[in-house]
Parts: structure tokens; C-alpha cells; sequence
């Protein structure tokens, strides 16, 4: 998903976007959800959230982040 549809999302959910970065504003959007901010951090690959509606962009982004 790319960054300006993240921003829709937001925006619809009445969340100010500004300059956040990806991560950052996905973040945003499951803390108002009511859902963890986890977003990115699914170390080695593992996440048991297999319903997330940011699940594919989650796990490639924390394969980039690996050390």
C-alpha cells in the first residue's frame, strides 16, 4: 500500500497526518484502531496476526530492518 492511501486512511479516521513516515503513520492508525502498534517489528518473520489488514507490507518491511 502506498503512502497516500495510508493518508486516506487516516484522514478518515480523523488522524492528522503530516509528515510521518510510513511506519510511523501505520502506527498511528492501529493505536486508533484499538489495535497493538506493532506495525513492522515481526522479528524473523513471525507475527500471529494473520488477519492484519497491514500484514504483507508489515512483514516485508521487517525483513528490511533486519540486521
Amino acid at each position: 500500500m502506498n503512502i497516500n492511501q495510508i493518508r486516506n486512511i487516516a484522514k478518515n479516521l480523523g488522524l492528522k497526518t503530516g509528515k510521518l513516515r510510513k511506519i510511523d503513520l501505520v502506527r498511528h492508525i492501529q493505536r486508533a484502531e484499538g489495535n497493538f502498534d506493532c506495525f513492522a517489528t515481526a522479528y524473523d518473520g513471525v507475527c500471529n496476526q494473520m488477519d492484519c489488514h497491514w500484514r504483507e507490507d508489515c512483514l516485508a518491511l521487517s525483513a528490511k530492518q533486519k540486521h
